[in-house]
């Protein structure tokens, strides 16, 4: 059998091997190991006791650092698994200044909003591909905007951006209300003030993820920070906040 088609079976095994994986955060735990929290492509988000890893002479020490592709192994049965093995897959840049920044965003809107043990190969993907593109020349923001919606597709808020609430296209030169359990609803057709709004075109672009228009990038910002603040459910992005006052990304 194709174990890595089929993580149910490697979970009741107690293990995995040479998992593809990335550090989302760490911290000491007693007086030598590390808690990872790490972002794995078939087991989603898992816990790990690195045990001993902040001693001089671990192998561990230097390898679990962020934003570098690792291959770990693992085992245990607990809610936090004992890693066995971490080794780097292969050599990238580290992200630095207003990237790092971005990358710390990501990581905390995954720590916060994806459930452990829960597998996205989709999401994995498009991390990976988010980090290489703060690795370019890129604008950062727009991989954020691309990783956001990314995330809200995984987890079954995908954002609704080529139809309105009563199924006809968006027009571009239109202006809409953005309500974030229905979508997109004609200006005109909100009673009261509206929570967001955004022009027909912004939402046809982030649909085609083109953000070559400065206001696209305004009014995408400002749209994702409501509905991912919604699903977020009062959890504060302290990230977020040093992008704004830094970035305004």
């Amino acid at each position: 059998m194709d174990q890595a088609a089929d993580p149910v079976v490697s979970r009741r095994q107690g293990g995995w091997d040479e998992e593809s994986a990335y550090v989302l955060h760490s911290y000491p735990f007693k007086e030598t190991s590390l808690i990872v929290e790490a972002f794995t492509r078939n087991f989603g988000r898992i816990g790990l006791v690195a045990r001993g890893a902040r001693r001089p002479r671990s192998s561990l020490r230097g390898l679990l650092m962020q934003f570098q592709p690792l291959s770990l192994s693992w085992g245990g049965k607990s809610e936090l698994r004992t890693l066995h093995r971490a080794e780097s897959r292969a050599g990238h840049l580290q992200l630095g200044g207003r990237s790092l920044m971005c990358g710390f965003y990501l990581n905390e809107l995954l720590l916060k909003l994806l459930p452990r043990e829960d597998a996205h190969q989709g999401l994995f993907l498009a991390y990976e591909a988010a980090l290489e593109t703060l690795r370019g020349d890129t604008p950062p923001s727009w991989a954020l905007r691309r990783f956001e919606k990314s995330l809200l597709r995984e987890l079954g808020y995908g954002l609704a951006l080529e139809r309105d609430t009563h199924g006809q296209p968006v027009r571009a030169q239109a202006q809409y209300a953005y309500l974030v359990e229905r979508g997109p609803v004609l200006l005109d057709e909100v009673p009261a003030s509206a929570p967001v709004e955004v022009s027909g075109k912004t939402l046809l672009d982030l649909a085609s993820d083109d953000y070559r228009d400065p206001v696209t990038l305004q009014q995408g910002r400002t749209l994702m920070r409501y509905v991912l603040a919604h699903h977020l459910d009062g959890q504060a992005l302290h990230t977020r906040q040093l992008l704004r006052d830094m970035l305004q990304l």
